[in-house]
């Protein structure tokens, strides 16, 4: 049978750190994401997967604006 990898469980540090290098940059390269890794503790490839996941959700955010945006305008008059 085949086993499914635990799910990494993140500090509040850790993510602290992560969350400011997704504001420095969205998609790091793989020497970027090697840094991470071993400033944060994990693995590269858990820092690949944290900035997917990060992305998917900075997108659904974006998109919730837009929509808050179209169905509250702001008058300027």
């Amino acid at each position: 049978p085949i086993r499914k990898k635990s799910r990494t469980s993140y500090s509040a540090e850790q993510l602290e750190e992560l969350e400011k290098m997704f504001q420095e940059d969205h998609y790091p390269d793989s020497e970027k994401r090697k840094e991470i890794a071993t400033v944060v503790g994990v693995t590269p490839q858990c820092v690949t997967v944290w900035f997917q996941n990060r992305r998917a959700k900075w997108r659904k955010l974006q998109k919730l604006r837009v929509k808050a945006d179209k169905n509250y305008p702001t008058s300027s008059a």
